[in-house]
């Protein structure tokens, strides 16, 4: 994290930030309003779309939530498909339709995951409202999960889930540069659910991200509990919003860590995990996707399981059935 990262959780935010911070804020004001009135044109679609989605920057946890809604949805008999930014993918047409197997390089790392952790029709591309025409003309979906889409208001969405560090949460409070606020905090009072990522306050639901043991990076060889790993040390890898959580949760199941955070989405090289000594390397899922065909051994990921509420789940298929019924 860099100063003015740590500047966005501190206190307070840089002075001479808020004049930028003021035409962002105005900006993006204008331009909800401009979709809100239609003077920018939105387009609703055929089937139910459920926008997952946040307003501040960094790692919330909307990719387990998204895995834990597929799951929800199939579970009660709808064909999910999801719509991803693709964020980081150098492919050079979009949209791209993302397979277990696709290259993140091409389609960015958070699709790969998902297309992994859903085996659902899934396709990515900046343009969301395009990418979802395209999901409903190959696959059989009924509904549509838009992950991180809650600022692209051109897909009209039916549902809105927002997730937030329920650590860090607004940080400073101040929107970007000066804070770490894609939209001012009031933009939630107009969301449908808020899933705080950790301990919830009154309206909230909490989501508690339960790792599923330690896997190996390359898919062979079995699963291993903490406890194989317990007081030893190892190098700790993330590349995600929020490293440090990370970290921490690698420290509460009793391992040593030695940290090497990177930056969101990094493109890892074998260089990135040549250290000098032959300790594990314990990375997260999404990492994990960018680094199996590396040559680096002894690499393992931590998967994450969303755990969320009945209540929670009972008011989405119910909101669902009043759209579709």
């Amino acid at each position: 994290m860099n100063s003015l990262e740590r500047s966005w959780y501190s206190s307070r935010a840089r002075v001479w930030l808020l004049p930028a911070e003021w035409l962002f804020r105005g900006l993006a004001g204008l331009r909800r309003g401009a979709y809100r009135i239609g003077l920018l044109r939105s387009h609703k679609l055929a089937v139910p779309v459920i926008v997952v989605g946040n307003i501040s920057v960094g790692g919330t946890g909307k990719t387990p939530l998204v895995v834990w809604l597929v799951k929800l949805l199939r579970k009660a008999g709808y064909r999910p498909g999801i719509v991803a930014r693709g964020y980081g993918g150098q492919a050079q047409r979009w949209p791209q339709q993302v397979r277990h197997d696709s290259d993140p390089r091409m389609v960015g790392d958070e699709p790969v995951m998902l297309a992994r952790r859903c085996a659902c029709p899934l396709v990515a591309g900046p343009d969301r409202v395009t990418a979802a025409q395209q999901l409903l003309k190959h696959a059989r979906c009924d509904v549509i999960i838009a992950d991180d889409g809650l600022q692209h208001y051109r897909l009209q969405r039916d549902i809105e889930l927002a997730v937030l560090d329920g650590e860090r949460r607004f940080g400073n409070g101040h929107c970007l540069p000066a804070g770490p606020l894609r939209e001012p905090a009031s933009r939630l009072n107009t969301v449908d659910f808020i899933i705080a990522n950790g301990a919830a306050r009154r309206g909230e639901f909490a989501m508690d991200l339960a790792p599923q043991g330690l896997k190996p990076v390359t898919g062979e060889g079995e699963t291993l509990t903490f406890q194989a790993f317990a007081g030893q040390r190892v190098h700790g890898v993330a590349g995600i919003g929020n490293p440090q959580r990370f970290f921490q949760l690698l420290r509460s199941r009793g391992l040593e860590v030695t940290e090497h955070a990177f930056p969101d989405h990094h493109v890892f090289s074998a260089e990135d995990l040549s250290f000098a000594d032959e300790l594990p390397i314990v990375m997260t899922e999404k990492d994990a996707v960018k680094c199996r065909l590396l040559d680096a051994p002894r690499m393992w990921y931590v998967p994450v399981e969303a755990r969320l509420p009945e209540a929670l789940a009972l008011c989405l298929l119910q909101m669902l059935k009043q759209l579709t019924g």
